[in-house]
This record gives structure tokens, C-alpha cells and sequence, in this order.
């Protein structure tokens, strides 16, 4: 778990599509060297997790000194998020998994990518910049609420304005931030990856089950609110 507070910006200084080396387990996957991040590292264990523009990934490999670390990229990975456009020289978000002493000043991020946004605006206001987002995968606007929480490349930021038609929607970078995480470095067409905040998957989950239940039980409450209103719809068409 993560709070969508980036700790620092690394830089990509390896990116093999095809990496049959053992940290890789089976070998054939996509592996990621990152650097410019000793000051994550100084309590790294192989098999942690990294949090990295967002993507919860494994640290498979690090060097004794702590300059760099490895992290492998599965398939799914690549088809839900944008990792497969970095390069050598990328500058990635990175922040650690929380421990039990981590103040949660963001909110509860997975590093489950849900899927990507465009950014279709990029605009100053005052010392901030508004960023407007279009998603890729439209059903996750259902889950983008005003004012709502959303991990944009992992990072967590306040929703400011959705438009639910179009799929959109914007978020406000301050002047501190843009100097913390990568989004102030993108432009206009450039991709972002998008976690939806959890809450609103959940509700929607036992809502659907509460209904289903409801609607296979023959004398359940809702069958039988439907059942009265049906009738008194019937009765007054007769009358």
C-alpha cells in the first residue's frame, strides 16, 4: 500500500524489452534499471515493493552501493499502464511502501493501475497549473467524483471538475508539487497513469450483490416494493 506521496524522481537508465537474466525468474521479460534514488534505498530488500509512476512493481536487484534498482514489468502491466513507453533517460515518480510510522497525508493507493488518461489541457492559474485529463477506458469516470481523490502516475491529487460525457476530467498541480512529481514536466498529449480511488469500486460491488440477492428472493423487500407499486400503477390505469 501507498499514499501517493512521491519521495523522489528517478531516472530510467536501463529499459530491456527482452530480459533473460535469473532476476527475472522465467526470463523473456521486461525489465527496468532506475537510478538518481539512493534516497529510498538505504533500506531496500529484494522482493519490496516500489511504487513507480504510480505501478506497484518488485524489486528483483540492487547494487551494494544503493544507486540503482531493478523491477520487472509483466504483460498485463504493460497493457494497463503507460511503462511501456519509457526509455532510456525517463523520469519516473518512486515512492516506498508505507510502514506503521508513515503519516497518510495522500490516501490509500494500491499501485493497481486502472488505466490511462490523455491530457487534452494544460493551463496556468495563478502559480498553480489545471490540468485536464481524457480517459482511455471511459467506464472508470463512474468511479471520478468532484472533489474526490485520484493517483495520477502515483501521485494523489484532488479532483476538481469531472465531465462525465466526454470522460474527463481535472485536477490542480500547486507550486510545490510541480516541483516533486513528473506531471509538471508533461504536455498536452502526453499519457498518465490512472488509479481510480477503491471506495467507490467497493460500493459499487455490494450494491450489485445486495440487488441481485434482493431479485432472486421471491418475498424480498425490493420484490416486494416493486410488486405494490406495480399494483397500485395497475389499479389506477383500471380505475
Amino acid at each position: 500500500m501507498f499514499t501517493g506521496l512521491v519521495e523522489t524522481i528517478g531516472t530510467v537508465s536501463e529499459y530491456v524489452e527482452n530480459d533473460t537474466s535469473s532476476q527475472e525468474g522465467s526470463g523473456g521479460g521486461v525489465s527496468i534499471v532506475i537510478t538518481d534514488c539512493s534516497s529510498i534505498l538505504d533500506d531496500v530488500h529484494l522482493g519490496d515493493s516500489i511504487c513507480t509512476n504510480g505501478v506497484c512493481l518488485t524489486v528483483t536487484d540492487f547494487d551494494a552501493a544503493k544507486t540503482y534498482f531493478k523491477v520487472g514489468v509483466a504483460p498485463e502491466t504493460l497493457r494497463k499502464t503507460n511503462l511501456g513507453s519509457l526509455s532510456q533517460g525517463s523520469k519516473v515518480n518512486l515512492e516506498r511502501a508505507v510502514t506503521s510510522e508513515v503519516r497518510l497525508g495522500g490516501h490509500v493507493v494500491q499501485g493497481h493501475v486502472d488505466t490511462i488518461a490523455t491530457i487534452t489541457r494544460k493551463e496556468p492559474d495563478g502559480n498553480a497549473i489545471t490540468y485536464t485529463f481524457e480517459l482511455r477506458d471511459c467506464e472508470f469516470i463512474n468511479y471520478i467524483v468532484h472533489k474526490g481523490f485520484i493517483a495520477i502516475d502515483g501521485t494523489s491529487l484532488t479532483v476538481t471538475h469531472v465531465d462525465d460525457t466526454r470522460a474527463q476530467f481535472s485536477i490542480m498541480l500547486i507550486s510545490y508539487s510541480q516541483e516533486k512529481v513528473i506531471l509538471a514536466r508533461k504536455n498536452v498529449g502526453d499519457t498518465v497513469n490512472i488509479e481510480v480511488d477503491l471506495t467507490g469500486k467497493l460500493i459499487e460491488k455490494q450494491v450489485e450483490l445486495h440487488l441481485k440477492a434482493q431479485i432472486e428472493k421471491k418475498d424480498s423487500a425490493l420484490n416486494n416494493l416493486i410488486a405494490s407499486l406495480v399494483e397500485k400503477k395497475v389499479k389506477e390505469l383500471v380505475k
